[in-house]
C-alpha cells in the first residue's frame, strides 16, 4: 500500500467538514475544528476554491460552501452505480460471513423481485434464483420494503376488503394483520419471516437506502428451520443490518453521525 499524502488528506478533511451543520464554514472555524496551522488552512482553502471545490457564500464575507465540482463528481459516481451489481458484491461478503443464503430484493407493486443472490454452501439450504418474484407480505425483504411506504400508499396496494394470498400456513392473510406487523417492523428496523413463504425456511431482512435516505431495496438472510434459533436470529439480524448498511453506503447514503 502506498504512502498517504498529508496535503491531500488535509484537503479531503476540509471538504468533509462541509457535510455537517448548515454547510458553510470560515477559515478560522476549519482551523479550530481540524487543529491545523492557519497558513496551511488558508493555502488549502484557496486551492480548493480555485478548483471550484469550494466557493464564497454570497453576502457572507470569509465563509465558504461546497462548489460545483463535488456535485459533478457525485453525479458521475451515481451514474455508474448498479444496484444489482453492488448488491451481489455485498451479498457475497455477507454470505461468506454466515454461510447462509443472502438475497437483495426490490419492491414492484405488491411483489418483491430478487435482483441478487448468493447461496449457502450447506447441503441443506434455501433454493431460489435472482429474478424470482414473490408476494411481498410473505417475505422478510418484502415486509421491510412495505414498512417503508406511507400508510396511504400501503392501503392502496392492500385494500382492507381483499384477502392476501397465503404461501404457507404461517402467511399473513389480511391487510389489518399486515399493517400491525409492519408497525412492529418500523419500530425494530428489521423484518423477520418465520416459515411464511417456505415451510422449511425463516429469514431476516434490513433496509437498503439511497443517497437521499429513501429505502430502495432490502437485504435478507435465509436459514433452514433446522439451523434457526432465537440466538441465531439475533446474530443474523445484526449481520443483515450491517450488510444493508454497507450497500447503502455504496449507493451514496450517509449514515447519521458518520
Amino acid at each position: 500500500m502506498g504512502r498517504l499524502v498529508p496535503a491531500v488528506t488535509r484537503a479531503l478533511d476540509i471538504l468533509e467538514l462541509f457535510l455537517d451543520g448548515d454547510g458553510t464554514l470560515s477559515a478560522p472555524e476549519i482551523t479550530r475544528r481540524l487543529g491545523l496551522p492557519r497558513t496551511t488552512v488558508h493555502e488549502l482553502v484557496t486551492t480548493l476554491a480555485a478548483r471550484s471545490y469550494l466557493v464564497h457564500v454570497p453576502d457572507q464575507p470569509g465563509r465558504y460552501r461546497l462548489g460545483v465540482r463535488p456535485y459533478q463528481l457525485g453525479s458521475r459516481y451515481a451514474e455508474q452505480l448498479d444496484l444489482a451489481a453492488e448488491g451481489q458484491q455485498v451479498a457475497r461478503s455477507v454470505a461468506e460471513t454466515c454461510d447462509e443464503t443472502v438475497h437483495v430484493a426490490i419492491l414492484e407493486g405488491t411483489d418483491v423481485i430478487y435482483i441478487a443472490k448468493v447461496d449457502s454452501t450447506h447441503a441443506v439450504r434455501m433454493v431460489s434464483a435472482a429474478g424470482r418474484r414473490l408476494p411481498a407480505h410473505c417475505t422478510s425483504v418484502g415486509k421491510m420494503l412495505l414498512a417503508s411506504l406511507p400508510e396511504d400508499e400501503l392501503t392502496a396496494r392492500f385494500p382492507a376488503d381483499r384477502p392476501l394470498v397465503a404461501m404457507t400456513d404461517n402467511s399473513i392473510t389480511s391487510a389489518a394483520e399486515l399493517h400491525r406487523h409492519l408497525a412492529a417492523v418500523r419500530e425494530r428496523g428489521v423484518a423477520v419471516e418465520r416459515q411464511e413463504s417456505n415451510p422449511d425456511v425463516s429469514c431476516v431482512a434490513a433496509p437498503v437506502r439511497d443517497s437521499a435516505g429513501k429505502v430502495v431495496a432490502a437485504l435478507s438472510i435465509s436459514v433452514p428451520t433446522i439451523r434457526w434459533s432465537e440466538e441465531r436470529q439475533a446474530e443474523l439480524e445484526e449481520l443483515a443490518a450491517k450488510g444493508a448498511g454497507e450497500l447503502s453506503v455504496r449507493l451514496g447514503h450517509r449514515r447519521r453521525g458518520v
